[in-house]
């Protein structure tokens, strides 16, 4: 649990509380869950009430601990915007098991419903009508006593959030909570659905999981490594728009040696693309090859341009600006509950914070815009404060 400094919140703490009013609307279906035990009628402390006081404790920097979040429920403007009634410590705790985290999936896909695409390149535009969707894995390090919860039984061990992530829109659209070890391929290839986009590293380079992606309806971009085989089918003569973005090759191949080449069926396509390399000093024992001086990236669209095939790939790292958020977010919080459930619970609802930043907004998600609102809602900036800060982001486009 959380510490055991206890602060007092009041009233006069909180502001702000307009801008919960949609997603109380939205939860308002998960009302009953957990209550089917309940035969007296006499449960006080409901799924979309936690759920609220979870994001009232994601935002605003004087609740710590579960103690501040059950004193928060006291507070009559709480219940009054809320909806909420006095939970006890109990109450709170009990919340963790008997709702079922996965309920807060379908509120993560009706907001990102009503997200409008951000500013972006028009040649994003011309996929197909694909949804691109940045794929990754962050390592969350975890505190001891969930350590157990997870099975992990490792002073110091960690567990990973694998997120999906849609570009257009800058906010995840998916979350799965596994141990630190769990590989990233095969969480994907449980979680695939169609008329996505995956852009992924090279860690989810692996032949049967294109051919995954390919089959359900899907298309992929990922970075290959530097060893790949492949042999080539046709070589495609390059666009003077190609060789300015840095393509220095484009061909159709078949991927994989003798021993792999029966996991991808059909022919795909490799676009090398010039970059910078990240070279760090050798030590025995450690690391790899170098990276050299271009980068391989394969993908099934066989007639998007290449430059825009490299382009979809370098802005891969808009996950990594995420991660950065959504980390601090979690990470300057204290978890409330020690079981999977419980955590999932708060990393679902952090990602339904990310997703309410931007509709508040209209831009993506960043540590910046976060900590401003919440010093908005702790009361110790004001409104006009607020909308600068989105007009400053507005101009950033």
């Amino acid at each position: 649990m959380a510490g055991n400094k206890r602060q007092d919140i009041e009233d006069r703490d909180l502001q702000g509380f307009k801008y919960f009013e949609k997603i109380r609307q939205l939860l308002k279906r998960l009302h009953p869950v957990g209550c089917e035990r309940d035969r007296a009628h006499n449960r006080r402390l409901h799924m979309d009430e936690y759920t609220l006081l979870l994001l009232l404790y994601l935002f605003n920097p004087i609740c710590v601990s579960l103690r501040s979040l059950q004193q928060a429920s006291t507070l009559k403007k709480v219940q009054r915007v809320l909806g909420v009634s006095p939970s006890s410590l109990t109450s709170l705790s009990e919340a963790a098991w008997v709702f079922d985290s996965r309920w807060l999936l379908g509120v993560i896909q009706d907001l990102g419903k009503e997200l409008q695409p951000l500013p972006h390149p028009a040649s994003l535009d011309d996929l197909g009508g694909a949804i691109v969707t940045l794929v990754d894995g962050t390592v969350l390090k975890a505190l001891p006593k969930v350590v157990g919860a997870l099975g992990l039984y490792e002073p110091g061990s960690s567990f990973k959030a694998h997120v999906e992530f849609e570009l257009l829109r800058g906010v995840p659209s998916a979350a799965t909570l596994t141990e630190a070890h769990a590989d990233e391929r095969k969480v994907l290839a449980m979680n695939l659905r169609p008329g996505r986009l995956y852009v992924e590293d090279r860690g989810y380079a692996d032949y049967g999981l294109f051919q995954q992606i390919i089959d359900i309806g899907s298309h992929t971009v990922t970075r290959l490594k530097d060893n790949a085989v492949f042999k080539v089918v046709q070589e495609r003569e390059l666009s003077a728009e190609a060789m300015k973005a840095g393509v220095v090759r484009d061909a159709v191949v078949r991927l994989g040696g003798e021993d792999s080449r029966g996991k991808l069926r059909q022919p795909v396509r490799i676009v090398q693309v010039a970059c910078r390399p990240h070279r760090k000093p050798y030590k025995t024992g450690r690391g790899g090859p170098e990276q050299g001086d271009t980068i391989l990236i394969v993908t099934d669209l066989l007639d998007v341009p290449p430059e825009v095939v490299g382009m979809l790939y370098e802005h891969r790292w808009q996950i990594e600006i995420f991660f950065r958020m959504f980390k601090h977010l979690l990470g300057c919080r204290h978890l409330l509950s020690h079981c999977q459930n419980g955590i999932e619970l708060q990393v679902y609802t952090a990602i339904i914070a990310c997703l309410l930043i931007t509709l508040f907004t209209g831009r993506k998600p960043t540590q910046r815009t976060y900590e401003m609102l919440a010093w908005y809602l702790a009361g110790w900036a004001d409104q006009d404060e607020l909308e600068a800060h989105i007009a400053k982001l507005k101009k950033q486009d």
